[in-house]
């Protein structure tokens, strides 16, 4: 492929990556269509194709580009952390920057529950690219702690707590803040990484 139809074709993948975006944001995941999508971005079906065999691609896609996004700022300030508890306060950053931007976390947790029909979803859904995750919640903690059994599961609980706090925050229940949140899991990583 020529570098002008290479820049023309990675163009077109990242206009209908935006529209679809706004789609999911606007109609939820299940809602959404692959027609809506390309009628927003202004190209036919056949151009969705050319990229994703599917609205789980596109959007696994969208997840780990977004993620990409948030983890460049993250990365930086934990190479400034100088203790775990530090460390620790980065990510719960980084958390409050995805629970944020309350549209989009939102289409996450429902993607997140279609995932259940689906082992290969699950399975990628379990890679560090598209979520917080044990393995990554051990790699980003271990220059301040050498149990990496004690990071895992830390990491398996907050990302609990995290999705958690997300479904209390959709269904308004009021009785959990982000600050609370970040309390329970300074908590548990003084419990956790002793």
């Amino acid at each position: 492929m020529g570098t002008k139809q290479h820049e023309k074709s990675q163009q077109t993948r990242q206009e209908i990556m935006d529209q679809a975006v706004a789609v999911f944001c606007r109609k939820g995941f299940k809602q959404a269509t692959i027609a809506e999508i390309t009628s927003q971005a202004g190209y036919a079906k056949g151009n969705f194709y050319r990229h994703w065999r599917s609205k789980d691609e596109i959007f696994l896609d969208i997840m780990e580009d977004r993620l990409r996004s948030y983890r460049a700022t993250r990365r930086k300030r934990l190479e400034q952390a100088e203790s775990s508890e530090q460390a620790v306060h980065v990510i719960m950053d980084f958390l409050d920057t995805i629970s944020d931007d309350t549209a989009w976390s939102r289409v996450i947790l429902e993607f997140t529950t279609h995932a259940f029909g689906s082992d290969e979803l699950k399975q990628k859904l379990n890679q560090s690219s598209y979520r917080l995750n044990t393995s990554l919640f051990a790699d980003l903690l271990a220059p301040f702690v050498a149990d990496r059994e004690a990071t895992r599961k830390l990491g398996a609980l907050v990302t609990a707590l995290f999705e958690g706090f997300l479904i209390q925050q959709f269904l308004e229940t009021g009785v959990l803040g982000k600050k609370d949140l970040r309390e329970a899991v300074l908590v548990l990583a003084r419990n956790f990484l002793r």
